[in-house]
């Protein structure tokens, strides 16, 4: 049996110091050969220092969380200061915030008015004049300008005069609807005796002197009241100018602001997280635009419907109280009982049987927007159980107010599809399935 020679390392043998003896010349330039060599052997360098990118990465995010952590605490500190500052930086920009906002709104119909273009150049047969995408998005954005512009000329030259007829209608009948409720407490007092009702006479009779004394002060004021009116009206327009050019802006260079948003997303997160990424901002997206679009529209259909039904009813401020119900229509739940109460009262100033029927229209009227009209143009868009809809609208409502109210519903609906996805790859990471969430519940015995 034949066995294979193993080839055996020779390392070669260093003399002893003691055994060999070299001359002063030779040991100089021995030593300098051994640091010679010593600086060329890359393991000795790598035994010198080590370099390690996991503990550099782990240094900089400490850094990191220790600067955030110290910036929440000083904002936690000067609370009053870091809500100036906010207030101050909002304001700021303020006129590009809406604009982005406004560019979202008006985007679906510049795509849909994009379309009809393409479609009617291909019909007309242009075969050797083919529109190029940037001229379309510019006769787009031309087209939905003019109609919203139109419509709110429209409205500052027919509606707003209307309305104003309507204020000014309600303010001179206000001694008239004074007198009138004295004259109902003072028959409720003769028919029940025994009902306390001077205090309210005696509150009636006092606000008055009150609204005239505040009328009084309020024409004295004037003229620096609308000094101050007219440089906010000033700050207002060119705010609005501002927002205009950069709404228009943004719809026509969507693309290239895209394309810049998809660089840096490609550029700092990782490949294997960019479907998953395109798949939530798509579902963000659907949500915050199915939400915001369809409950517009909504709003709008609710509003000419009670114009007709009140013009059908003959009942006062027509317009006024419409444009009121359609406006906080756009608040889930609790919009139509903050447009409807006021209403009432108006109306029952006038009327208490024109405002038990306007009661009455406005019960049908919701409910024919919450089961029938609602669910056919919004659906299940929002995917939110009741409980964190008024959540939302609460939340949304102490922070920003009316508009908080409506916008909290789709910000609290995006944050709710996040954690959710977080926990379930939380739970399949762990192998958890949702029987054994189930389970759970079941032995909880929750149910009788």
């Amino acid at each position: 049996m034949n066995k294979k020679s193993v080839p055996q390392k020779h390392n070669p043998v260093k003399p002893a110091e003691s055994d060999v003896s070299l001359p002063p010349q030779d040991q100089e330039s021995f030593a300098k050969a051994a640091q010679a060599s010593a600086a060329s052997d890359p393991s000795r360098k790598k035994q010198r220092f080590i370099k390690n990118n996991q503990y550099f990465t782990i240094c900089i995010y400490a850094g990191v969380m220790v600067l955030i952590a110290a910036i929440i605490f000083k904002c936690i500190i000067d609370i009053d200061k870091t809500k100036a500052w906010l207030r101050q930086v909002i304001g700021m920009l303020s006129p590009f915030i809406l604009g982005a906002l406004l560019a979202y709104v008006l985007n679906p119909m510049v795509r849909m008015f994009s379309r009809w273009i393409d479609r009617l150049c291909d019909r007309l047969k242009f075969k050797h004049f083919k529109l190029k995408r940037g001229v379309r998005t510019v006769l787009a954005i031309l087209i939905t300008y003019i109609i919203v512009i139109g419509f709110v000329v429209l409205t500052l030259l027919y509606v707003f005069p209307e309305i104003a007829k309507n204020i000014v209608d309600f303010v001179n009948y206000l001694p008239t609807a004074y007198n009138t409720v004295l004259d109902l407490l003072a028959r409720l007092q003769k028919r029940f005796p025994n009902l306390e009702i001077s205090m309210i006479r005696d509150y009636l009779s006092n606000a008055m002197p009150e609204l005239a004394s505040y009328l009084q002060n309020f024409a004295t004021n004037m003229v620096p009241a609308l000094y101050t009116i007219s440089m906010s009206i000033v700050d207002w327009v060119v705010n609005l100018f501002v927002t205009l050019i950069v709404s228009i802006y943004m719809l026509y260079d969507k693309h290239r602001i895209m394309h810049a948003a998809w660089r840096l997303i490609y550029a700092f997160l990782p490949k294997k997280h960019i479907p998953a990424c395109q798949e939530i901002l798509a579902e963000c997206n659907r949500l915050f635009s199915s939400f915001v679009v369809g409950k517009f529209i909504d709003s709008l259909i609710i509003g000419i419907l009670c114009f007709i039904l009140m013009t059908i009813l003959r009942l006062p401020y027509t317009l006024l109280i419409s444009i009121a119900i359609g406006v906080t229509n756009m608040i889930p739940y609790f919009g139509p009982f903050i447009g409807a109460i006021p209403g009432i009262l108006i109306i029952l100033f006038i009327s208490p049987l024109q405002a038990f029927i306007f009661t009455i229209m406005i019960l049908c009227l919701q409910q024919f927007d919450g089961l029938i009209l609602g669910p056919k143009i919004i659906g299940n868009s929002t995917g939110m159980k009741p409980l964190w809809i008024i959540f939302a609208i609460t939340i949304g409502g102490h922070l920003a107010g009316l508009i908080g109210m409506f916008l909290g519903v789709p910000v609290v609906a995006i944050l709710s599809y996040l954690f959710d996805l977080y926990l379930a790859h939380r739970l399949s990471r762990r192998n958890i399935s949702d029987e054994m969430v189930e389970s759970a519940l079941q032995k909880m015995e929750l149910d009788d």
